[in-house]
């Protein structure tokens, strides 16, 4: 009896063995198929995928996601064959760069050439590789490079009095991006028409100069000179948008190289709250703008003396060769006289944030460098206003001032044959003159009434009233005063005949009535530009350079649209 229910006990606990462990490795099998799912879901997620799971704010400080991938291999073959990378890279930028040396030869040089070119025994190192989209249309490399090398550069320059010195070039550090574009895409081996190759990004350029057996200094200015000329060459030659086509299989390939593409109109207005950089009195500042940092592309404003709150109210002009990478960038200086300066401040604001055929109205607030963002030092802000017009769009862009006409921007008015361009009536291709819009009209500015402004008598009132300045034309006018108050009401309207208006702005400012005198309150800056585009607007202004107050404005601009030849 025993052995039989010993029997019957160990088949049950066999059979109950048997079925736990076919369920566990059911169990377990799932558990595997379920973690293989998971994984080969990692697998397929993107950065952006994974941002959006966990924040950043819970990343450690040693997660990095970089679009970059590291380049051991290349660095490694590099160094091998940079001999002879060497000899044909050195003849390649002696020929290319040369001329545009010369062509930015300083003035107080008559010869500035190569007298040696060799980029020494130490290879650059390319840190990084990222892959741009291009819509299908082409692949476009960026490679990140470093290169402290040991190059021998010599400079043959001859001066205007006939003192030939050899200047060498040493001590040369480099860091920046180069691009490269396989463009167009095709059907036939390699792949590609063409590649361009340009210098991206030129995120640091130092080099020292030295006249060999002599002293540099010997000519006051001269090291000076010559770094300029060099920085400005290695701008104008290779920097993007500047980008040399080497084409590989047969073919037109015009449209990769260097061409304009639009217009970018800027307005200097003002600036406001600058750094004091003078020890007695205050800086005397003036604005440096560009879009490409290269002498002739330069546009420098006047002087005002003795200012931190300067109105230029400027216009210049830049050519932009792509929108998409271009910035203009604007230097804020403190002249110290000599042609010396002392930089205030600068910012920069990307073209590509711009909606072509709209003025845009900016304040940028300065830096002390582009390249720190951690700069949170008031250097004071700059007002401009922008607009950027592409080439081909000018039958999209409306005059505003007169229906009949059309506009390419605010400033100049290209018309076609049969609606106002003159022709020289060759057939063949006549030469068109441009004309200049010249926005002539009305201005009436209604002073409605300030609100809480500041309180300059001893009982804590004002005796505000208002003065009206058109200030290239010079004209003025003013309200009354109201006495005793703090929140006066003037409803007077004034008419201002105005010249020019895209070129004019109106200053308004507000004064405390005194009998021997008058004491300032506050100010208002307005251009005309956007009254100019909009007929009429009504609005609450905050007073500049006061503790408190605001100015309650009604303006109105009836055009009158007339031309000249520019």
């Amino acid at each position: 009896m025993g052995f039989v229910f010993g029997m019957v006990m160990g088949i049950v606990v066999g059979v109950a063995i048997i079925v736990v462990f076919i369920r566990s490795e059911k169990s377990r099998s799932i558990q595997r198929s379920q973690l293989a799912t998971t994984v080969a879901a990692f697998a397929r997620m993107t950065v952006e995928d994974s941002r959006t799971i966990l924040p950043s704010q819970f990343y450690p400080s040693w997660v990095v996601f970089s679009q970059s991938q590291k380049l051991n291999w290349l660095n490694s073959h590099l160094t091998k064959i940079w001999p002879y990378v060497n000899e044909a890279a050195s003849e390649l930028i002696k020929t290319s760069v040369e001329p545009i040396l010369e062509q930015y030869r300083p003035f107080i040089l008559s010869s500035l050439k190569f007298s040696k070119l060799t980029l020494g025994t130490v290879a650059p190192q390319f840190t990084g590789v990222s892959i741009i989209e291009d819509g299908g249309e082409g692949v476009t490399l960026e490679l990140e490079m470093n290169w402290d090398g040991n190059p021998s550069i010599i400079l043959d320059i001859k001066t205007l009095i006939g003192v030939a010195l050899p200047v060498q070039v040493k001590n040369i550090g480099f860091t920046g991006v180069f691009r490269l574009i396989f463009k167009p895409l095709v059907d036939e081996f390699p792949g590609f028409g063409a590649v361009s190759y340009s210098l991206r990004q030129k995120k640091k350029l130092d080099f020292t100069l030295k006249v060999i057996g002599g002293d540099m200094s010997t000519i006051p200015g001269l090291s000076n000179a010559i770094e300029g000329a060099i920085r400005d060459a290695v701008e104008d030659s290779i920097t993007w948008p500047v980008r040399k086509v080497v084409p590989i299989l047969p073919g037109d390939y015009s449209d990769l190289e260097l061409k304009p593409v639009g217009i970018l109109e800027v307005k200097l207005v003002q600036a406001k709250g600058l750094t004091n950089k003078d020890i007695i009195g205050k800086s005397d500042p003036y604005a440096v703008l560009f879009v490409r940092p290269i002498r002739d592309r330069t546009e420098t404003s006047k002087t005002i003396n003795n200012d931190l709150n300067p109105i230029w109210n400027e216009h210049f002009e830049f050519i932009v060769e792509d929108v998409s990478t271009q910035h203009l960038t604007v230097k804020v200086c403190d002249s110290e006289g000599l042609g010396l300066s002392d930089l205030i401040g600068c910012a920069h604001i990307r073209l590509s944030e711009l909606q072509p055929g709209k003025v845009k109205d900016v304040w940028l607030n300065l830096v002390k460098d582009l390249e720190i963002q951690r700069d949170n030092k008031n250097r004071g802000k700059v007002h401009l206003e922008l607009l950027y017009y592409p080439f081909g769009m000018e039958n999209n862009f409306t005059n505003p001032f007169a229906p009949n006409y059309s506009m390419t921007s605010l400033e100049k008015v290209l018309k076609s044959s049969n609606n106002g361009i003159e022709s020289n009536g060759n057939e063949n291709g006549s030469t068109q003159k441009k004309k200049e819009a010249i926005i002539r009209g009305v201005l009436s500015i209604t002073v409605i009434s300030g609100e809480d402004l500041p309180a300059t008598d001893l009982m804590g009132k004002s005796d505000p009233f208002v003065v009206l300045t058109l200030k290239k034309a010079g004209t003025k006018n003013h309200t009354r005063v109201v006495n005793d108050s703090l929140n006066p009401v003037w409803n007077q309207t004034f008419d201002f005949v105005v010249e020019d208006g895209l070129h004019d702005m109106l200053l308004i400012e507000v004064y405390d009535h005194d009998t021997f005198g008058k004491d300032y309150m506050g100010r208002v800056i307005l251009t005309l530009t956007r009254l100019i585009l909009e007929g009429e607007y009504k609005e609450r202004f905050e007073l500049d350079s006061a503790k408190s107050g605001f100015l309650n404005l009604h303006l109105k601009w009836m055009p009158q649209t007339i031309y000249r030849d520019s």
